[in-house]
């Protein structure tokens, strides 16, 4: 049942991908009706996923890199939806659904996806807490490069004077820009009270090497949006930085599986 709910999910996303691309190709310039039901769906089947996943292990399922991209794709599907009523980003699900396509994709591709389910003692509640409230916010930071990719793609079709059905559907771009810093924001809170709660855990060494490998993402985030308030440079260079933060952030996985296995 558990593999079900993955493989149907996966494919959902990926549907809804293709499905946006096709309204666009269209030129059907309102929101994808169809898009949005197949991210619905991807989502609750995830959320099913991790529900069984949770029962089989005893705990919270993030013992290994392949719980550890699912649980990040579900995080980054939830701020999708919140975000994306919040700021009416309409277009963020065509950008988002590849996305999580891929990392579930990856994940099923790990050696981890085939290994045995075993049942595991839990870690206690705070060390649990650190663990999910950061993977949350990874999901925001994955969040603020979608955003980051839209706006640098609207300002080169603006730059181009290419406003085409494809442009008339984008959020307009000072909004996009404003969406782009408060995710962002979101993230690093979340990931400040992430690290709080592993202090808060009494961490004997393992949990000091993920809040070492936390804090190595969590600084520079810290240090974006403390540069972005003090403007030194364009909302479309904090976009780029956006992307490129996520990408070191994505790096830190392989680190945290690594402390699990040798843990």
């Amino acid at each position: 049942m558990e593999r079900a709910c993955l493989l149907a999910s996966t494919v959902c996303f990926f549907f809804g991908f293709a499905y946006t691309m096709y309204a666009l190709g269209a030129r059907m310039l309102r929101p994808s009706r169809g898009s949005v039901f197949m991210m619905g769906a991807g989502f609750v089947l995830l959320t099913e996923f991790l529900h069984l996943r949770g029962r089989a292990v005893g705990r919270c399922p993030l013992t290994n890199l392949f719980e550890v991209l699912i649980f990040l794709s579900w995080a980054l599907v939830l701020l999708y939806f919140v975000v994306g009523g919040t700021y009416r980003l309409s277009l963020l699900g065509a950008f988002t659904a590849p996305l999580a396509f891929l990392l579930l994709s990856v994940a099923q591709l790990l050696p981890s996806a085939s290994a045995p389910v075993l049942s595991r003692p839990s870690a206690g509640f705070w060390p649990e807490l650190h663990a999910a409230l950061a993977l949350v916010a990874y999901g925001a930071f994955a969040l603020a490069a979608v955003a980051g990719v839209m706006y640098v793609v609207q300002e080169k079709l603006l730059k181009k004077h290419r406003l085409n059905s494809f442009f008339h559907i984008l959020p307009p771009i000072a909004e996009l820009s404003v969406a782009l810093q408060r995710v962002m924001l979101a993230g690093f809170t979340l990931l400040t009270i992430a690290l709080l709660a592993g202090l808060l855990a009494g961490s004997p060494a393992f949990y000091k090497a993920t809040m070492l490998v936390s804090g190595f993402v969590w600084a520079p985030y810290g240090v974006l949006l403390w540069l972005r308030w003090k403007r030194p440079f364009s909302p479309r260079r904090f976009a780029w930085l956006a992307v490129g933060a996520f990408v070191l952030a994505l790096s830190t996985l392989g680190a945290l599986n690594f402390l699990h296995i040798s843990r």
